[in-house]
């Protein structure tokens, strides 16, 4: 996922000065993006407006240095909608940012969107489960190093399955009980 997106999607929602976008990313936004710095902030908003995608205005402001206000313009919220409605092709592990920032943003952009989503990680997920709940997962040790205590090992990834596979069934359930409430609607 770039980074632009998101800040397409936040300005699809009011304008944002880039201070104010940095301080929404730390607080509200933070399981959405860590550690966004300042300057990459600004240089992204620099390089959306020189394509077209934003435009400013400035906001004087007294006794501190003016702010630039930034809005999505016509060619920005093409973007932004094309990204929300492109194919999602979801990775081989479950909860990625990238699905639920897209996900997160495409439920006020578009529900259809994000109904296609949301089916698309589902039907990934229970056909990942369906291909390794129940496969063998025995270690294969040969000629290990002294220090490995193979017994030990096996303990602890089978302990590592079982939290993993109890996550998935969770995470399958929200996406089942979230698919149900954005068809409803």
């Amino acid at each position: 996922m770039k980074f632009e997106y998101v800040l397409l999607a936040l300005l699809s929602f009011r304008p944002y000065s880039g201070y104010d976008l940095r301080k929404w990313l730390e607080v509200e936004g933070q399981f959405v993006r860590s550690r966004a710095h300042h300057s990459q902030i600004y240089r992204l908003l620099g390089r959306m407006v020189a394509d077209g995608w934003v435009e400013f205005e400035v906001d004087p402001r007294e006794g501190r240095p003016d702010a630039k206000v930034y809005r999505l313009t016509p060619l920005g919220r093409e973007e932004l909608l094309a990204w929300v409605r492109s194919p999602y092709d979801p990775p081989s592990r479950f909860q990625d940012a990238d699905f639920l920032t897209r996900f997160g943003f495409a439920t006020a952009l578009d529900r259809e969107a994000a109904i296609a989503l949301v089916r698309t990680e589902l039907d990934y997920r229970r056909a990942q489960v369906a291909r390794n709940r129940n496969r063998p997962r025995t270690l294969h040790f040969e000629d290990p190093i002294p220090e490995v205590d193979e017994a030990m090992a096996q303990e602890i990834f089978d302990r590592m399955h079982e939290l993993g596979a109890g996550a998935m069934d969770q995470w399958i359930e929200w996406l089942e009980s979230t698919l149900a409430r954005l068809e409803d609607r």
